[in-house]
């Protein structure tokens, strides 16, 4: 019955196992793997006498290998006999000199190591080669020595120094950009002239740059042999040539005058030929020149002008630009600047007055009167001696014209010191014979500068 009786019997367990170390188990492994069966005595008889059968067989094909080669050297001998060469001995035939078996004498550890090229022996071609070598050293000692004889070097060889500076010079460049050259017209063609200028071939002058304006006729303008200076233009090419130009060497003179009559302030004649809105175009010295109508005396009829002779001077010379700008109203002050000189007695009126001085209308140009030069006392204020509009007599003691200023001076004409400041009328009263005596003055001044 449930809960009673006796419990029920343990059934009987097996034993547990204990662990087998690695090393038994190694053990265990090697035990259980197959070994190789172990071959009797006989089987090893055997393979010896295989392998001896083995080496035999190739003993007996080196040998014939030699007998073959030996043949072969026979076969050259006897060709090379035929075609005159001369051997210094066939290569005796290998004998046999001993008693050896073939199976000793054919020993594998003699064979080990050998080339074919060993078996077959010296090649003919080597031995002529060497029969060459030695016939070429008994040639050297009999005849002598070609290094013996000396090499020529450069110095040894004919020089005429001369020449070769003449060849120099003849072949020298000639006429670089920009240079004036002098010509000899040498032919005319249609399209421009040729000009010997002394090199290695003639220069060429292109027909528009064969002088200024219109040229129509060539030859009549550039005969044969008529001399000429030109200027460069462009360097010499390949063939010697080089290009020249009239223009624009006469185009380089005018500029040049141009900037001269600048300098001195001159005044040149010039015939209007065209006009504009801004102006009228004019020609001086080869060069377009332009006027613009703020600088004409009559600006309102500009146009009117064409064709006729006008006055004028210098506002702008510029090649660089080719800028040359004139001016009719400068040309009326130009005139008088001709009319002034250095230590002259003018007479003008005061039209401006200056923190820095006068400014004195002398009839179409204008004077500048220093404070400084106003008189030689302590001047607190210029308006103490002159006001606009008084009239002055002043001593001319500098003249720019190109730039337009006159200086004056009515210190000079003091007597003593600051007389202007007490007794400016008399001063001026007799500024014509004060001014003889201040000329004196100017010269000493000059001398002492010069």
């Amino acid at each position: 019955m449930a809960g009673t009786g006796n419990p029920a019997p343990r059934q009987p367990q097996a034993p547990a196992q204990r662990p087998i170390p690695p090393s038994a188990a190694r053990q265990e492994a090697a035990a259980a793997k197959p070994q190789p069966p172990s071959r009797p005595p006989q089987v090893l008889q055997i393979n010896r006498r295989e392998e001896k059968e083995r080496l035999e067989r190739e003993a007996a094909e080196a040998r014939a290998a030699a007998d073959a080669a030996l043949a072969r050297v026979a076969e050259l001998e006897q060709a090379a006999a035929s075609a005159g060469a001369s051997l210094s001995g066939p290569p005796q035939r290998i004998t046999k000199t001993d008693n050896r078996s073939d199976e000793d004498r054919f020993d594998l550890g003699e064979l080990e190591g050998m080339t074919m090229a060993d078996l077959l022996g010296p090649e003919p071609s080597r031995q002529r080669r060497r029969e060459g070598a030695a016939n070429a050293g008994n040639a050297s000692q009999a005849a002598p020595s070609r290094a013996a004889t000396p090499a020529r070097i450069v110095d040894e060889f004919d020089f005429d120094e001369e020449a070769f500076l003449a060849a120099l010079d003849e072949n020298e460049p000639v006429g670089t950009t920009g240079e004036v050259v002098s010509g000899e017209v040498v032919g005319v063609e249609s399209d421009g002239v040729y000009v010997d200028i002394g090199g290695k071939a003639p220069g060429f002058m292109p027909k528009k740059e064969s002088g200024l304006g219109v040229i129509t006729n060539l030859k009549e303008r550039f005969p044969r042999g008529l001399k000429v200076d030109v200027l460069v233009t462009r360097e010499q090419n390949a063939d010697g040539m080089v290009t020249v130009s009239a223009r624009a060497l006469a185009l380089r003179q005018s500029w040049e005058k141009v900037r001269q009559l600048e300098k001195a302030g001159s005044v040149v004649q010039v015939k209007v030929n065209g006009f504009n809105r801004g102006g009228i175009t004019c020609d001086l010295e080869g060069l377009r020149g332009f006027i613009p109508r703020s600088q004409l005396q009559n600006g309102e009829n500009h146009e009117a002008l064409v064709g006729k002779t006008l006055g004028v001077a210098f506002l702008e010379v510029n090649p660089d630009t080719r800028k040359l700008v004139l001016s009719e109203k400068k040309a009326a002050s130009a005139a008088l600047f001709q009319n002034l000189a250095v230590g002259q007695l003018v007479e003008g009126q005061v039209v401006s007055v200056k923190p820095y001085g006068l400014f004195v209308d002398l009839g179409g140009v204008s004077g500048l009167l220093h404070q400084s030069a106003i008189t030689a006392g302590a001047l607190r204020d210029m308006r103490e001696v002159f006001n606009q509009g008084d009239r002055v007599k002043a001593l001319i003691t500098e003249l720019d014209p190109g730039r337009g200023r006159i200086a004056l001076n009515t210190a000079l004409l003091e007597g003593p010191p600051g007389e202007l400041l007490v007794a400016r009328d008399q001063v001026m009263a007799e500024a014509e014979d004060r001014a003889n005596r201040a000329r004196t003055v100017l010269r000493q001044q000059e001398q002492a500068a010069g």
